[in-house]
């Protein structure tokens, strides 16, 4: 198993790449609880500290496919850099001068939120060309499904570190410079400086026109709010058995399975087309969320929590395949960006509807609310079954060209111009 990930680190700019970007994301995977400790500590309520977190989603959810389709027309140092500088003045103008101006500091966390360079969907648009072979490039997608989940559990406690050490706002500041540094690092390689997108054809839905891309964006709503879900209904759990460090074995369970399967998923090669395969996974995934309303004792319920997450690094991992697929040529960029937008706006909507669930029924509704995500996942897979369905396939080849399903010229559009 290890074999495989060494053999995609040990390649040339492939270990960079990937650690500038995880560095260069830290701002984002950290916002939530950074922006909460910071408003807390400034002496704003937890509802101002829950606002100010949902402009930063929502403003994220704005700018990454627009920012992904810059990069996909300009390329990435020159979009991915000057958006992490922005970002990071943004998060530093909100710790700098505080709450004292509401308009302010909702301001600064829409700007940090909109400019959040897509260094995400960068990175998968760059694997192509680092590593060449199919077979790599597809668990490179897993072993970047697994670094995600390794950041989002080092993040969080990386500020509270520098929380205990300094202050909310040093933390803040500190973390959006290793942000842009670790974007710097991935700008300044040489597979960032020189990638260029294929030609695309004008559209103004860009990525969107895909039917496949929407299919796949449709479900991966419903994951997000599965997930988002369990976050709301995790820290009613915790209150229902009066200890908080529930929350936090149950979320590092959820984080545990997803690891481990990840790492499982990538290391083997996979027959037969990604589509069919994340039917099955998606499947699995909603298998796994349902026994969650069950709500047993704590050491039960973070097994359980175990084996749920087990199947979202996978799923994950498999819909970078299918958006690979899936954009239109030249598109790639935008698309990955896209599918990270509709996740999370999935996630701000579990959120959402879990909260009411737990005042309204309990705990094991709020859980309810995670499966009923994953089973609509899955039947919107299964309905949209005939777009995602793609004949034939094509190989990652080493110059790292994009897989165009839809590469028919537009009518109305010359191939000459570019959206």
């Amino acid at each position: 198993m290890a074999a495989g990930y060494l053999d995609i680190l040990r390649a040339r700019h492939a270990a960079r790449l990937l650690a500038g970007t995880l560095v260069g994301r830290l701002p984002n995977g950290t916002a939530p609880v950074a922006i909460v400790l910071f408003t807390r500590a400034e002496g704003g309520s937890y509802a101002l500290a829950g606002a100010l977190a949902a402009v930063y989603g929502l403003a994220t959810a704005v700018g990454q496919p627009l920012l992904g389709r810059a990069v996909d027309l300009y390329g990435q140092p020159r979009v991915q850099l000057p958006a992490a500088v922005v970002s990071a003045l943004g998060m530093a103008l909100l710790a700098l001068v505080g709450l004292g101006s509401l308009p302010l500091a909702y301001g600064a966390v829409a700007v940090a939120g909109v400019f959040t360079p897509p260094l995400e969907g960068g990175l998968r648009a760059l694997w192509p060309s680092v590593l060449g072979g199919e077979e790599r490039v597809h668990r490179a997608y897993a072993m970047d499904a697994v670094a995600q989940e390794v950041m989002f559990t080092v993040g969080p406690l990386l500020v509270t570190v520098l929380v205990s050490l300094w202050s909310p706002a040093a933390a803040l500041l500190v973390i959006n410079a290793l942000g842009v540094l670790g974007a710097l690092s991935v700008v300044l390689s040489e597979p960032s400086r020189t990638w260029r997108s294929a030609p695309r054809e004008a559209h103004w839905l860009g990525a969107l026109r895909s039917p496949g891309l929407l299919a796949l964006l449709g479900s991966f709503f419903f994951v997000g709010l599965a997930l988002g879900s369990i976050t709301v209904a995790g820290v009613a759990y915790a209150d229902d058995h009066g200890r908080e460090s529930v929350y936090g074995w149950l979320m590092a369970a959820l984080g545990l399975g997803a690891l481990i399967g990840g790492a499982v998923y990538g290391a083997r090669q996979w027959a037969g087309a990604p589509e069919r395969r994340l039917r099955v996974i998606v499947a699995l995934l909603a298998l796994g969320y349902l026994p969650l309303m069950l709500t047993p004792g704590v050491v039960a319920m973070t097994a359980l929590a175990a084996v749920a997450g087990v199947f979202l690094a996978p799923a994950i991992a498999c819909s970078f395949i299918v958006v690979d697929r899936h954009a239109p040529r030249g598109t790639v960029t935008e698309a990955f960006s896209w599918l990270v937008t509709t996740f999370g706006v999935g996630a701000a909507a579990g959120t959402a509807v879990a909260g009411p669930a737990v005042e309204l029924a309990g705990t094991s509704w709020s859980f309810a609310v995670a499966g009923a995500g994953g089973v609509a996942a899955l039947l919107v897979l299964l309905a949209t079954g005939r777009v995602l369905a793609v004949p034939g396939r094509t190989a990652v080849s080493a110059r790292g060209s994009e897989n165009d399903r839809n590469g028919a010229v537009e009518p109305g559009f010359s191939s000459g111009h570019q959206a």
